[in-house]
């Protein structure tokens, strides 16, 4: 059987790219002695994610602020998915596009009719070959295959609205349920809100469905993912 990712180790410099990005984490999380993750730890991540992919998304507010209840309905929005996202980290193994339907449910709440919540409204026959592909075992550094599903979600334009929270969530829970990160203290979110002219740069060159685009996309992808462990809450000083 062939490996439907295969095509990514073959980019130019994409593969070292997220070497280098995977061993970062990993000294991340193996967390130098300091202190151990705590389920505060990723509360915390999860909040800056979802500040951050609100700011994306044209709703800017501050973590702590939105944690208090600020925040239009996309920032509040992306709070609830935030509070949700973990819990679907076992249906995403099972059905990815049950997963997928579920986020945008949670992402589109109070911005969209309930009738359409997590109905697509595109073509879905693309992310259906995703969604059979993402079942192949593959040699694919994990890391690309979650940058992949990102712009995936939204190239496939089977959401007119919210595609980029969903595709951002996505990524998140690839790092998880792929081992990235299990605990879920990076914030990839962060990393490509850091920079969000390159962010929409990259995903259009990955949309316009060249190999450039795409290999443009994955180098940039492994860039932001190693901003997403810098934005980790344990780069803060110990307590």
């Amino acid at each position: 059987m062939s490996d439907p990712f295969a095509y990514i180790a073959a980019l130019d410099g994409v593969t070292s790219a997220f070497a280098a990005t995977r061993d970062g984490i990993d000294l991340l999380l193996r967390d130098r002695g300091l202190r151990r993750v705590s389920p505060e730890d990723t509360a915390r991540s999860l909040l800056l994610g979802a500040a951050a992919t609100a700011t994306l998304e044209g709703s800017p507010v501050e973590a702590d602020a939105l944690a208090e209840g600020a925040g239009d309905a996309t920032a509040r929005a992306a709070l609830r998915l935030s509070t949700e996202l973990l819990g679907l980290v076992p249906v995403w193994r099972r059905t990815p596009l049950q997963a997928i339907a579920r986020l945008h449910a949670l992402a589109a709440a109070g911005s969209v009719a309930d009738e359409v919540l997590g109905r697509p409204d595109g073509d879905t026959t693309r992310l259906a070959a995703l969604a059979r592909d993402l079942g192949q075992p593959t040699q694919a550094p994990a890391m690309a295959v979650a940058a992949i599903v990102h712009a995936e979600i939204v190239a496939s334009g089977v959401f007119s609205s919210h595609a980029g929270v969903v595709a951002r969530a996505a990524e998140r829970i690839i790092l998880v349920e792929r081992g990235v990160d299990p605990p879920s203290v990076t914030v990839p979110e962060a990393g490509h809100a850091g920079f969000p002219d390159g962010y929409r740069s990259a995903l259009e060159a990955y949309v316009s469905g060249s190999e450039a685009g795409a290999a443009q996309w994955l180098r940039y992808a492994s860039q932001a993912l190693a901003r997403g462990a810098e934005a980790s809450p344990l780069t803060a000083p110990a307590r």
